[in-house]
């Protein structure tokens, strides 16, 4: 039987301030793939509103040389 595969996680960065729709001091930063690609969302942990959407590298995680020239 094979092993189940390990979920993928994200680290999820700690951000000051609370949510301004539920007022919860749970906000985090991550990435994540959206209709336009990769973004770093800052979003509530509590009610998962959208605080700040940002573009990402086009890849996400995966970093071409060319991007880094």
């Amino acid at each position: 039987m094979a092993d189940a595969p390990t979920p993928l996680e994200v680290d999820r960065e700690p951000r000051d301030g609370t949510c301004p729709r539920c007022g919860a001091a749970e906000l985090r930063a991550y990435p994540v793939v959206a209709e336009q690609g990769w973004v770093q969302v800052v979003k509530c942990q509590h009610c998962l509103h959208s605080v700040s959407r940002e573009p990402w590298h086009r890849l996400g995680p995966i970093q071409l040389l060319a991007d880094l020239v």
